[in-house]
């Protein structure tokens, strides 16, 4: 520790604990800005809950995360660190394929022409499924895409008179996706900002972006070099278990670590994050034969466990590797890795060249990947009552549901607001000299 306090006498130095990507946002941003960084990871690998695992010697991701063109935080920053878009993320206008019946894809035109192009020709649904959709959307936009009381999705769905069949394959999907839980559940407030800000946004806001590496690569180890290179510190497998441990030797500290890991470190979260209800994601991973492939990079599936597939083979040249991702609550918890990954197998198999087995699996269970995204639910703000202190995590950002563009957005709303402090310090010392 008498490192960092020679350390911090020379240049006001920052703690971040937790090596996530809203962590690692911050400590980018804190570095852009010239102040000393540190940070603190317990894990041995940077990312939090979306990052690379090794079991049985092989490596997986503990969940596949699918980006979207809205993302411009996590794009902007990934730019900064030298983590090259082009070449890690594989971009692609909207489209979502079901093999059993329904296929959407965006048309490169201007919006709003790119969705209105995108209903009106999509595969399985019915004229009036199509009017219904662009009303709904037309209507949110009316309302500023605010809602004047929070309410469920599929309430909202209803409300608008959206068909079954436009649940089925469009909206109920995309809930689950964007928010991981389900539509009877989900706050519509948060749903709508999602449509604001892709089927609504610009064209390109709405392209799906699907990772070419491990989700540890995308971001958070570019991150790190880049704090690194500029005189900072990254340590992994070093928890922090008191906030003691780190007051006298840095001048501002930020928490980014997962909610459920909040109350350990700052006991007078314990109260609220006991009100916090978690939501899994599931990921099967099934390796077949090297020339097999799915039809589309990524597939989605309706009836079963399966709600969305990745040719792993395609996007990351895991030539036959398979990741079927499964989110929010539902029957497949209840199963054993073995039936899981039979179920799985055979909600593929129909879809795949062959029937043939896959040589190897593996399930990969995040049992609290987010928080559940419903109305009312407890916010967190980022100040804490530590003047020193702040928050960053994908749970602290009210607008927006628990994704890695959350976790980024709170992460750089920390750093502006250490930056700030800094800066007010500066011109007080400044002033105390005159």
């Amino acid at each position: 520790m008498a490192e960092h306090l020679t350390r911090a006498n020379a240049r006001p130095a920052v703690a971040v604990i937790g090596g996530g990507y809203a962590g690692m946002a911050a400590a980018v941003d804190l570095t852009r800005h010239g102040h000393a960084v540190e940070v603190f990871e317990s894990g041995p690998v940077l990312g939090g809950r979306a990052r690379r695992v090794t079991t049985q010697h092989k490596t997986f991701d503990n969940g596949q995360h699918i980006l979207i063109g809205a993302y411009t935080q996590l794009l902007a920053l990934m730019q900064q660190v030298g983590a090259e878009t082009k070449q890690l993320l594989y971009r692609q206008p909207l489209t979502l394929y079901y093999p059993q019946g329904f296929h959407l894809s965006a048309w490169a035109l201007p919006a709003p022409l790119h969705l209105a192009s995108a209903l009106l020709f999509a595969r399985g649904l019915r004229f009036s499924d199509r009017w219904r959709a662009l009303r709904l959307m037309q209507a949110l936009q009316e309302m500023e895409f605010q809602l004047t009381t929070d309410c469920s999705v599929s309430a909202l769905l209803t409300q608008h008179q959206q068909s079954e069949n436009l649940r089925h394959w469009l909206w109920d999907p995309l809930c689950i996706a964007a928010l991981n839980t389900a539509p009877e559940e989900a706050s519509a407030q948060v749903f709508v900002h999602v449509l604001r800000d892709s089927l609504a946004g610009t064209r390109s806001a709405s392209d799906l972006l699907l990772p070419r590496t491990d989700l540890s690569a995308l971001f958070p180890e570019p991150a790190a070099q880049y704090v690194l290179k500029h005189g900072g510190k990254v340590h992994t497998q070093h928890p922090i278990r008191s906030l003691d441990e780190l007051r006298q030797a840095f001048s501002h500290i930020i928490v980014a670590v997962g909610p459920h890991h909040l109350a350990q470190l700052m006991p007078e979260y314990k109260d609220v994050t006991a009100q916090f209800s978690y939501r899994p994601i599931y990921t099967v991973w099934l390796q077949y034969n090297a020339d097999i492939q799915l039809p589309q990079p990524m597939i989605g599936l309706v009836g079963g466990a399966t709600q969305w597939a990745f040719d792993r083979g395609v996007l990351c040249g895991e030539s036959g590797l398979i990741g079927a991702v499964i989110s929010a609550h539902g029957a497949h918890e209840s199963l054993s890795k073995a039936q899981l990954i039979q179920q799985v197998h055979a909600e593929l198999a129909p879809h795949l060249p062959t029937h043939a087995a896959p040589q190897h699996a593996q399930v990969i269970a995040e049992k609290r990947a987010t928080i559940a995204c419903t109305p009312h639910r407890a916010r967190i703000d980022m100040r804490t009552t530590h003047a020193r202190v702040f928050l960053a995590g994908d749970y602290v950002d009210a607008d927006y549901p628990p994704t890695l563009e959350a976790a980024v957005r709170s992460g750089l709303r920390a750093s502006a607001a250490v930056c700030a402090a800094l800066q007010n310090t500066a011109t007080s010392s400044a002033g105390l000299l005159i």
